[in-house]
């Protein structure tokens, strides 16, 4: 391998990691700690700028939805469109949606713990569930934006067609965490 190879092969190598993340951060992980630990996500959360009317629809959902984003702290896709996730429900500060977050390596041998029986094929991989029933799957890119994806997906649901049961919703949140959450979460 000539000197140019050699550079090439290091560019490769280590420039994605300077703005994605150094290291696999692996399992439950908190937003704060996301943008604590990658700050440079925090850039696209301030830049992105929803839909304000699909933000209003997502702030109007009275419906409880359940959230799993399986993510690379590694991968682009993943720091462009959880940061844009971060944005969105910034913005829509509803109690109703609840989100868990985990963190998957890139080696893809490595992955199984992390997403065992949810069929994770590429990340970001957001999944939403509804009384325990899964509804709807964003995969690596949303297919028109973030937020007018979502409200397609919850959208189709009305607090009439859907018998929430919120005892299951609110004994779910964190349950891998093992965080009581029926005082935090209380809907409005």
């Amino acid at each position: 391998m000539g000197k140019r190879g050699f550079i090439v092969l290091l560019l490769t190598v280590f420039v994605p990691s300077l703005f994605y993340g150094i290291e696999d951060f692996c399992g439950k992980i908190e937003k704060e700690e996301i943008l604590n630990r990658f700050p440079e996500w925090q850039k696209t959360v301030t830049a992105y700028s929803p839909d304000p009317e699909i933000i209003y629809g997502l702030q109007t959902s009275d419906i409880p939805v359940n959230i799993e984003i399986f993510l690379g702290t590694w991968c682009h896709d993943s720091a462009q469109h959880v940061s844009e996730y971060f944005k969105i429900m910034n913005m829509v500060d509803n109690p109703y949606f609840m989100t868990l977050y985990t963190g998957i390596p890139k080696d893809k041998e490595s992955r199984e713990p992390y997403i065992k029986g949810k069929n994770i094929q590429k990340i970001p991989t957001f999944i939403f569930f509804i009384d325990g029933e899964e509804i709807g799957r964003v995969i690596e890119h949303p297919i028109t934006s973030l937020e007018e994806d979502i409200l397609d997906i919850i959208s189709v649901y009305s607090i009439n067609q859907v018998a929430i049961d919120l005892d299951f919703f609110l004994s779910n949140y964190h349950a891998d965490l093992n965080i009581d959450c029926t005082q935090c979460h209380q809907p409005k």
